[in-house]
């Protein structure tokens, strides 16, 4: 098809490596969110939103607050903080939704909200992938509302000024109350727009990559 770029979005983690090892050479391949292993973009657009909204990273406490378990997201973004420097990670949610050795990632473990969200700067929700869960993991969502949803009472246990965060789709009622996703704190409508700007940023790197390896290979069929 002579395409320069392939944008990946797939249900199976590690899909986007794997095409990558079997495409022509010199073809981008750009990870859009692959099953339970990353989303880097996402990752990147809730990095800018911090530092547009909070400055640099190196005093923070960002807590990551849900189904950690089936999400992307979260592996992007402790990754992501780890590498800027943010001293406090911490994941807060029931055990059934937390993956096998995510100490790995330099976090702090909570089962807890109330101690979890104690003086955070910053609180991540995520959406409850109930489509990629198998078992009885939770015994409602109506339970897990009440133990682990965010809302405005439990955001008091933060900072004054903490962002509110979700990578979306938000189910209301669910991870999150009303109130706080469109309250005075969120930034959600933020991370959407940034994501815009990041997106074009990827796409317009991998394209001067492209354009600079096809000038190499041009030159060097002309040298010979």
């Amino acid at each position: 098809m002579a395409a320069d770029i392939f944008v990946v979005r797939h249900a199976d983690s590690g899909a986007a490596h794997f095409i990558a090892e079997h495409v022509c050479p010199n073809l981008a391949i750009i990870n859009g969110g692959d099953g339970r292993h990353a989303h880097p973009t996402q990752g990147m657009l809730d990095m800018l939103t911090i530092r547009r909204h909070k400055g640099g990273f190196e005093n923070l406490s960002v807590a990551i607050v849900g189904d950690i378990l089936h999400s992307r997201v979260a592996r992007s973004n402790m990754l992501a903080l780890k590498t800027l420097g943010c001293p406090d990670i911490r994941v807060i949610a029931p055990k059934t939704l937390l993956p096998v050795g995510i100490e790995q990632y330099g976090v702090t473990v909570y089962s807890d909200m109330t101690e979890g969200l104690k003086e955070v700067d910053v609180v991540i929700m995520l959406r409850l992938q109930r489509e990629r869960m198998t078992g009885g993991l939770l015994p409602s969502e109506g339970e897990f509302y009440r133990l682990f949803g965010l809302t405005e009472q439990r955001l008091k246990l933060a900072k004054p000024d903490a962002l509110v965060m979700h990578p979306g789709p938000i189910n209301r009622g669910v991870e999150i109350e009303s109130a706080v996703a469109d309250g005075p704190q969120s930034v959600i409508l933020n991370q959407v727009t940034y994501g815009i700007a990041i997106r074009m940023a990827v796409l317009s790197m991998a394209m001067s990559g492209q354009t600079a390896q096809r000038q190499l290979n041009q030159d060097a069929e002309e040298q010979n």
